[in-house]
């Protein structure tokens, strides 16, 4: 019975983790047609996902003391509902509703912000103690399975239907996840507490505790800056390889495939090597060290290097600048008391969220000041770089005391 739970909580998680980040992506897919329909630039969808991040910011941080009072699917369901009502705002907006289009992005984000902090509520309940990491690595799949989904999906249903038709197609999908989450509800929200009083302070408690917490606090940071690493990769990449070495869409848009994937292997991998062969912390480390390399390869490679060496470092570059999301919040939740996982991950998702929000503007800078795309992925190489060798050098002291 307890495997069973496990299973459903796993596959209801992954679930709502996968059309949450479809939801967030399907802008970016469809940003052509959006900016096309409303009289904008299509580089202004960088602002709308922005506003995504901000809205998820704080949404996570708030998202602990809901968890509580509601359940975690319950409020999972909540935010699923909110994904998808954005989803459908931005297809039923006005021509030139610029304003209803930032409405919807603050909106998606803040459905998009407590998913994680739900699903480390639910799993560390009921995933196996030796599978803890290859659990959360499998549900944070969802999060590039979401976005390869939206990729493989929406432009063609756009040419077929129209890009209004293809967002409400994704706000529908929405309500059939809400539906399919409804009959596992009651078995997996079993810890509730309907008189958890909801308030300000509340809210910025879960933070508090996280900053008390070294261990709790040096993985918030980790967080910060890998996931900043993470999204820059994600954005910048098909327009390094074709503005600065010559690429065709088509073969960026290659790369960028290959990356995605990578984070999906990568997620299980590290999952399975932090639950059975190395300390987590360990294993961070290392992924830091690796991402490092790769984003210092990627700032050196030239037009004459080979199209399948560079393919294999960006493809490695994904295993770890993208997969190091399951082995954190498995430790996040380790080292919570016990009933407040999903608010410490909450408040931690905060700090990595800020690293999200700050990233590519941070990244751009760099780029526009140093006169090039390889100057930002080189600082953010060695920002991964110095991240896992601080990891490793604690852990070694640690080890020494």
């Amino acid at each position: 019975m307890t495997a069973a739970r496990g299973s459903v909580a796993l596959a209801a998680t992954l679930a709502i983790q996968i059309f949450v980040s479809l939801a967030a992506t399907a802008t970016a897919v469809l940003a052509p047609e959006i900016a096309s329909a409303h009289a904008i630039a299509p580089k202004w969808i960088g602002v709308f996902i922005g506003l995504v991040y901000a809205g998820a910011m704080c949404s996570s941080l708030a998202s602990g003391g809901f968890i509580q009072r509601y359940g975690a699917i319950r409020v999972s369901q909540a935010c699923t509902l909110l994904c998808a009502g954005g989803a459908a705002a931005i297809a039923l907006a006005p021509a030139g509703s610029v304003a209803v289009l930032v409405a919807a992005a603050v909106v998606i984000g803040i459905g998009y912000g407590p998913i994680t902090p739900a699903s480390s509520h639910v799993l560390i309940r009921t995933a196996p103690p030796n599978r803890m990491a290859l659990t959360f690595s499998i549900k944070q799949t969802g999060v590039p399975a979401g976005a390869a989904l939206a990729g493989a999906v929406l432009p063609g249903l756009a040419l077929l239907l129209g890009w209004k038709p293809a967002c409400l197609a994704v706000a529908v999908a929405g309500l059939v996840v809400v539906a399919a989450a409804q009959p596992v509800r009651r078995a997996l929200d079993t810890d509730l507490k309907p008189d958890h009083r909801l308030s300000p302070a509340g809210i910025f408690a879960p933070l508090k505790l996280v900053l008390r917490s070294p261990a709790l606090a040096e993985l918030a940071l980790v967080a910060f800056f890998y996931a900043s690493t993470q999204v820059c990769l994600t954005t910048f990449i098909v327009v390094y390889l074709t503005d600065s070495l010559g690429w065709s869409l088509v073969a960026a848009g290659l790369a960028l495939t290959v990356t995605t994937l990578g984070g999906v292997a990568g997620r299980i991998a590290w999952g399975i090597v932090a639950d059975r062969w190395l300390p987590p912390r360990r294993v961070l480390g290392i992924i830091g060290l690796i991402a490092g390399g790769c984003g210092c390869a990627m700032a050196a490679a030239g037009g004459s290097w080979p199209a399948p060496s560079l393919l294999l470092v960006t493809g490695i570059f994904g295993t770890t600048a993208i997969g190091w999301n399951g082995v954190q919040l498995a430790e996040l939740a380790r080292h919570a008391p016990a009933g407040a996982a999903g608010a410490v991950t909450g408040a931690a998702g905060f700090v990595g969220f800020s690293g999200v929000v700050a990233g590519p503007p941070l990244f751009a800078l760099i780029a526009s000041s140093a006169g090039g795309y390889r100057a930002g992925f080189g600082a953010f190489g060695v920002l991964s770089a110095l991240c896992g060798a601080v990891l490793l050098w604690r852990r070694a002291a640690g080890t020494r005391r």
